[in-house]
């Protein structure tokens, strides 16, 4: 699956982690992210008409955080996160969470993975904005209620990746996305006291 974009379409990718907390917004990360292969890969059948006949198929629209990222990968062959949060509790904690959690397929290596296990956060239309005539951002935002305390194995497991994924690009039902982009950062033990804003802009030339 892996197609060497990068350097012939020219996709960047540029990542901000931000804390809110007593109204006051800390800016806790700023870094370029690795843009991997599934993004070409979902290129590639999208401008041949292999798979979904469907544009919105080909959207990016949900994100999955992790709690085992690692600096080996940020690389463009990655095609998961190391450790994603496993259940949609993770991601809403008591059910007041302002996020939407979900189960899908996941396609992995150009094979979609029929467990309809994997969990994926949505990202609302309404916080995808065009930058320029280059550029879109997307903003997820974990409010206090949200993935809060995550731990394995009885410790707590800092949240220190986070994935961008294309909606359903082979179609079918359930769905099955792809991880367009990647990035591992340093850990944030995320709490109730503190929400996080993750602001991530793809720039296309």
């Amino acid at each position: 699956m892996h197609i060497h974009f990068q350097e012939n379409l020219q996709i960047k990718g540029h990542l901000t982690i931000s804390k809110i907390a007593n109204g006051e917004e800390e800016l806790v990360y700023d870094e370029d992210n690795v843009i991997v292969s599934g993004f070409g890969w979902g290129l590639a059948h999208m401008y041949a008409g292999l798979g979904s006949l469907s544009i919105t198929d080909f959207q990016i629209d949900r994100f999955q955080l992790g709690v085992s990222g690692h600096t080996g990968a940020q690389v463009s062959s990655t095609f998961q996160l190391s450790g994603p949060l496993s259940s949609v509790v993770e991601y809403t904690t008591n059910g007041d969470s302002n996020i939407y959690a979900f189960s899908a397929n996941q396609v992995k290596n150009g094979a979609k993975v029929l467990t309809n296990n994997f969990v994926f956060a949505s990202i609302p239309f309404s916080k995808v904005t065009k930058i320029n005539d280059r550029s879109v951002r997307y903003t997820m935002f974990l409010d206090e209620d949200s993935a809060n305390n995550i731990q394995r194995s009885g410790t707590a497991a800092p949240l220190n990746e986070i994935g961008l994924f294309m909606k359903n690009p082979l179609s079918g039902s359930p769905e099955a996305p792809v991880l367009v982009a990647y990035r591992y950062f340093s850990n944030i033990t995320k709490t109730s006291s503190f929400g996080l804003v993750f602001r991530w802009t793809i720039t296309f030339g």
